[in-house]
């Protein structure tokens, strides 16, 4: 009976164990992440409630699509954090969703559904420039460890409110945040917009020029609201991969 229980004892040591597969994220604290990035969205007078409302059903339709969650989980770290800010006037800006960590299809669900629930914060005039500033102090004061930091700047029109939105992004870039920009084009503006939403050169030109930069930043231009779910969810599959986008939704900026 002694000899069978060294026998057994023998053959539990020599016996290989399988490993337990380790996933990025297993080895990661909870506040590191991939990718800080705040989404700095314009809800100036200028939009009205039918195209608030598709932007937020782009926005989660984008956070709850199988191409970001599989962005996500593909990251050395498998996980970025996200907040969202509203903006109108040089003194409307807003956190709307203080920093949240989606790492899966659950916590990208539950900030998609908090983004879609919120209420809209103003209707004032389009100052860029101060949801960079905000942004740029959420990115600043966080406990978050980031690989990479962005801020997205979504809108329909130039900056006409606040200081120069050139000064606030190259106060961005010179802190090491990239700013992309998603312009969506307003093909049936009123006349008192004009001006704002159709510029010379076009928006997407104008985004180009005055509000994003950074290494690898773009802008994407957006026809309709429509299609903003479509544009968002390829904008940030892009961002998470640090990626190129597709030719034809991309304008390239020159790092600044």
């Amino acid at each position: 009976m002694a000899r069978l229980r060294w026998i057994v004892l023998a053959l539990c040591l020599f016996v290989p164990i399988a490993p337990v597969p380790v996933t990025p994220a297993a080895n990661a604290a909870a506040n590191d992440v991939d990718l800080a990035l705040v989404l700095v969205t314009d809800v100036s007078r200028s939009i009205d409630d039918r195209e608030f409302a598709l932007e937020k059903d782009g926005y989660t339709a984008a956070f709850t699509s199988d191409q970001v969650i599989s962005a996500i989980r593909n990251g050395p770290l498998g996980a970025i954090a996200v907040a969202y800010v509203e903006f109108a006037s040089g003194f409307e800006v807003k956190t709307v969703l203080d920093w949240t960590v989606i790492r899966d299809p659950a916590s990208a669900r539950t900030f998609a559904d908090k983004l879609s629930a919120a209420p809209r914060s103003y209707w004032g005039r389009t100052a860029i420039s101060a949801g960079i500033d905000h942004a740029v102090g959420m990115l600043a004061e966080n406990s978050l460890n980031a690989s990479r930091r962005a801020i997205d700047v979504c809108g329909d029109g130039t900056n006409n409110a606040g200081r120069e939105v050139s000064e606030a992004r190259d106060d961005a870039v010179r802190a090491g945040i990239t700013i992309n920009g998603l312009a969506i084009i307003n093909e049936h503006p009123v006349s008192w917009t004009f001006a704002h939403v159709q510029p010379p050169g076009g928006l997407q030109n104008y985004y180009r020029e005055n509000v994003t930069g950074g290494p690898g930043s773009f802008v994407l231009e957006v026809r309709d609201f429509k299609t903003f779910g479509e544009a968002m969810t390829r904008k940030l599959v892009a961002e998470i991969a640090a990626g190129p986008i597709p030719a034809r939704f991309a304008h390239d900026s020159v790092a600044r």
